[in-house]
């Protein structure tokens, strides 16, 4: 039964499902991918579409819900966008064509653009300002592990079921978390008073977004020197410049840029972005070495993997009350040190590594991953009043979304241009001559057996140590790219937490340089007269 006192804990169910839910359809599709080829008939091109305009829906509209959910009330957004991930999802298992099918997806994003920006704000507001912090890294630690058992999940309902299925189990489950929170979540806002929407600066962040995030997600389709690529880039960064100059001159803007001038909120957007960059590259490439090189079949790959999202899963909770006492600073610093860390040594994995230390590696992922995601949310609402707190959200995960795009499209560039060379460097070596061929044997790792025999009359145990030069190639040159980028990310939080003068940062729990006036777990500190007055309304 719902009472007064364990109300809040029924909204974190409710919301947590639902914001779960919406986490593990960013990635459960990759595994029911094959098997929706094989029934739909689908291109390949048509497929990269099933699975990324999921990306393109959500970094479009993240911005817009989190203002929507500002202005009309959260509960009652999240009940929208919730309704509309159901039917999507209903829709999305009954597609017959693939043309139905995507559309679905592209709705199903624009739902979780909901789901995700109104889930922390209305856990924020349910609980107290001392329990805002557990609760934040309880939510962003269900998240994480919805994102990071996508792809293991997906291939378990394919195996035992079909893939309608993966889309099917979204809406008994969207019904009982939206029946929870009929009954516990109440109804907040956070806009300015007389606040109207801002439609010239909706539509020109959707075109920005949308058009970055294809350019950047397609380049492996198309590529980079394509109209489908350059096109969509060219828009995006035409529709980017015109939002800006828009916005600045608008009485209720979208986004705020007073906050770009917001120390704790830049190192949030900055930890949001780097994180995605990791992790949606290295959960690419992870399943690959477990197959490609330890030759593992699916369920030791999911199990394997069991590393990195039950750490996080166990972590999360703790940070979740650490970050109350010290801050998210230290935190989030600490997680990019144990990202670069684990990056470092996936770089150094090889066909006979001790399993001890590919679980070591993967751990040092989930640490990371935790230390990150709960304490980046918390800096965000702590950087804003409350009745910003959905446009916060929606900017960090509007950078999170566009920083997995950018690390996928830039990390598999450099993946197989590393492991290209390498393939050419041996193959020559050996006397073969080289071609196009090489590129297809590098993106196709089914068909690069085949091609081996085909053009260099490599077979058996060659063929494999081939084949294993070239992933440690390109996947060392990734992780190189992961070290480098979580190092950067460490350096410029580290940055932004120096005070005035060059001094060091005041980040040791209540009294931080940025939020002076409560603790840094608090859902939504003052912000201190060095930095802009995002307060007062224009």
């Amino acid at each position: 039964m719902i009472t007064e006192t364990n109300r809040k804990w029924w909204v974190l169910v409710g919301v947590s499902t639902l914001s779960f839910l919406g986490c593990i359809d960013l990635t459960i599709v990759n595994t029911a991918a094959p098997a929706i080829r094989q029934e739909l008939d689908a291109d390949v091109a048509q497929l990269q579409l099933i699975v990324n305009i999921f990306i393109v829906a959500l970094s479009m509209f993240m911005v817009t819900a989190g203002r929507l959910s500002d202005l009309f009330g959260r509960r009652k957004v999240l009940y929208i966008g919730a309704g509309l991930f159901g039917l999507a999802s209903l829709g999305a298992g009954l597609a017959t064509e693939i043309e139905w099918l995507i559309a679905f997806r592209f709705l199903q994003g624009a739902a979780c653009a909901v789901l995700y920006t109104s889930s922390s704000t209305i856990v924020s507001d349910a609980f107290p300002e001392e329990q805002r912090g557990r609760a934040i890294g309880a939510l962003f630690g269900v998240n994480g592990v919805g994102l990071a058992v996508g792809p293991m999940l997906g291939g378990f309902i394919v195996g035992w079921l079909d893939w309608h299925w993966v889309f099917w189990i979204n809406v008994p489950l969207t019904a009982v978390a939206l029946l929870i929170c009929a009954f516990s979540v109440r109804e907040s806002r956070g806009g300015e008073d007389g606040a109207r929407i801002d439609w010239p600066g909706l539509v020109l962040v959707g075109l920005a977004l949308s058009g970055l995030i294809f350019g950047l997600t397609f380049n492996d389709t198309f590529g980079w020197g394509s109209w489908q690529v350059l096109g969509p880039l060219g828009v995006g960064v035409v529709a980017l410049v015109l939002f800006v100059v828009v916005e600045r001159k608008a009485e209720f803007p979208i986004v705020r840029f007073e906050l770009f001038r917001n120390r704790l909120f830049v190192s949030a957007l900055s930890a949001d972005f780097a994180l995605a960059f990791f992790y949606t590259l290295a959960l690419f490439l992870m399943p690959l070495y477990l197959s490609w090189v330890r030759d593992y079949g699916e369920l030791t790959i999911g199990l394997m993997m069991l590393p990195t999202t039950a750490t996080m899963a166990i972590a999360s909770p703790f940070v979740g009350r650490l970050v109350e006492r010290v801050g998210p600073r230290p935190l989030l610093s600490f997680g990019f040190a144990a990202f670069a860390l684990s990056a470092l040594c996936q770089s150094m994995l090889k066909p006979d590594s001790s399993l001890g230390f590919v679980i070591l590696s993967f751990a040092l992922m989930g640490i990371g991953w935790a230390f990150v995601l709960g304490p980046a949310a918390v800096a965000a609402l702590s950087s804003v009043p409350d009745r910003m707190a959905g446009l916060a959200v929606g900017s960090t995960w509007t950078f999170h979304n566009f920083g997995g795009a950018v690390g996928l499209a830039v990390g598999m560039t450099v993946y197989r241009s590393s492991a290209e060379g390498s393939l050419v460097e041996n193959l020559t070596a050996r006397g073969v001559e080289t071609g196009s061929w090489t590129k297809e044997a590098v993106t196709n790792p089914d068909a690069a057996l085949v091609l081996l025999k085909e053009h260099g009359s490599i077979t058996g145990k060659e063929a494999d140590d081939l084949l294993d030069s070239l992933f440690s190639a390109g996947d060392q040159a990734a992780m190189w790219l992961l070290a480098g980028t979580s190092l950067a990310a460490l350096l410029v939080i580290l940055l932004l937490g120096r005070g005035r003068g060059g001094g060091a940062s005041a980040e040791q729990g209540p009294g931080a340089a940025d939020v002076p006036q409560q603790s840094a777990g608090a859902g939504h500190a003052a912000v201190p007269e060095a930095e802009p007055d995002v307060r007062t309304p224009r």
